[in-house]
């Protein structure tokens, strides 16, 4: 069963190859098949989809924006994914990340709470 349900991933992510985000999200149920044969079943339900998942990602944006913007961390996205098929999310397929290589150009990872490489502080005064 797990590979009926790789080959219809594939299939999907192979008509839409020019989507990003269902390359994304394909490439991360693949990987969680891997380790999670069990979810095959759910993953080959008919009315399922990785494009009706994104529609799913969509409608909790739309209920969480805030001045027409909505920002959902990866971890964040791949849950919604998991909860529309039906996969209750664990915690190391949960936070298993995509390479970035792999993500849309528009996805930005930073880490905040990082400093500065070099501390520098100079006034105007300094330069006279």
């Amino acid at each position: 069963m797990p590979l009926k349900a790789i080959k219809k991933l594939e299939s999907e992510m192979t008509q839409n190859n020019a989507n990003p985000y269902i390359q994304v999200v394909g490439g991360f149920l693949l990987q969680h098949l891997e380790v999670n044969p069990q979810d095959a079943e759910k993953i080959l339900a008919t009315d399922k989809t990785i494009s009706k998942s994104l529609d799913e990602m969509w409608k909790d944006a739309k209920k969480k924006q805030s001045h027409n913007l909505a920002i959902f961390t990866p971890q964040e996205g791949f849950e919604i994914v998991m909860k529309y098929f039906g996969i209750e999310a664990t915690a190391p397929t949960a936070t298993r990340a995509v390479p970035t290589s792999a993500m849309p150009d528009r996805v930005i990872q930073s880490d905040v709470s990082s400093k500065p490489a070099i501390d520098f502080d100079i006034k105007l005064e300094d330069l006279f």
